[in-house]
């Protein structure tokens, strides 16, 4: 059995109007996903723009989100840094918050070999305090091939798993045939919305889902009604967000689309860290619409007004309640 599993969400981190850390809104956001049912924090990920923080900010991150935490759930911090010492300088300040593991992309910016890759983990792994994912994305760094990673995993007992953002349902499913027969309790976790409920149902412990960010309760569902084998419930809520997902990844530079998507659950996550032109902050605004309209359309309250002003929709919120929001999901896909 895998020592992690269910759903981790990574989450946006809120800012100030002048681009500090909104500490207040990040603790609320905190307890609200842990109330929520999510499975663990995952602080730094691509959700959390880590490349647009600095070092102290990252390590900030991780310390307000521990401290709100205060043990409720297991955190997965993002330390992907770009050098050995600063990768362990954050393993060992992660570690002393009390973080369950750390999750370490591939080296990013320059191509470097397979060879440099398995070295580079193998050492991380022999100084580092905290266990270890693996965190393949090889759209934005380099990829972790799957001989290395099965290596790694045979041969380090630290490296506990990998999340997987490669969006490459095949790759996944080798992965599963290659490790999983030797390490059982190897973690391996979807990074990829999209396919959440088809790797859940080829052996996926969970996964690390942005999308459960802005509606945890749905996300949260859909992994329940896996565990209890409700295999069609699963399915037709998979096929029902992937219009609400597409539309966040499809507002903007990416996690424009969920920050505005977070800000119509009630939260103030403050101007982007990135500069957007007049065009990307106009399409941004049409693209708000269309989210709110979606997520009215799954029964959450707080959009469906939004929705109203933005597209004169009309009809009844229905208010906050978990299984409301999952009938809404199910009655409009019966629709």
């Amino acid at each position: 059995m895998s020592v992690l599993s269910g759903i981790y969400t990574p989450n946006i981190v809120p800012f100030h109007a002048d681009h500090s850390i909104n500490e207040g809104e990040l603790r609320r956001m905190t307890s609200w996903l842990i109330d929520r049912g999510i499975y663990g924090l995952y602080p730094n990920g691509s959700t959390g723009e880590f490349i647009r923080l600095s070092f102290e900010e990252r390590l900030r991150v991780v310390e307000i989100m521990a401290d709100e935490n205060k043990g409720r759930l297991p955190i997965l911090a993002g330390a992907a840094e770009p050098n050995i010492e600063q990768v362990l300088k954050a393993c060992h300040h992660y570690a002393d918050l009390g973080c369950r593991a750390v999750s370490i992309t591939g080296p990013y910016y320059f191509k470097v070999s397979q060879e440099s890759i398995e070295l580079y983990f193998r050492e991380i792994a022999a100084k580092s305090p905290i266990d270890i994912l693996l965190y393949n994305i090889p759209q934005f760094s380099n990829e972790i091939s799957l001989p290395v990673v099965k290596r790694l995993a045979l041969d380090c007992p630290n490296i506990i798993g990998i999340k997987d953002s490669s969006r490459d349902l095949p790759r996944f499913c080798t992965m599963l045939a290659q490790i999983k027969p030797q390490r059982p309790d190897f973690v391996t976790f979807i990074g990829t919305e999209e396919i959440l409920y088809p790797a859940l149902m080829m052996g996926a412990d969970g996964g690390t889902i942005a999308s459960s960010g802005v509606m945890p309760e749905v996300i949260v569902q859909l992994y329940r009604d896996f565990l209890a084998g409700r295999y069609d419930a699963c399915r037709k809520v998979q096929l029902m967000i992937q219009e609400l997902i597409g539309a966040m990844f499809a507002a903007g530079n990416f996690p424009e689309g969920f920050r505005a998507a977070i800000s119509l659950r009630g939260f103030d996550p403050g101007p982007p860290r990135f500069p957007l032109s007049a065009g990307e902050l106009a399409h941004l605004e049409k693209s708000k619409a269309t989210i709110a309209c979606l997520l009215a359309d799954c029964g959450y309250a707080e959009a469906a007004k939004e929705c109203q002003l933005r597209q004169g929709k009309s009809g009844a919120a229905t208010p906050f309640d978990v299984d409301a929001i999952v009938n809404a999901v199910v009655q409009r896909l019966k629709q």
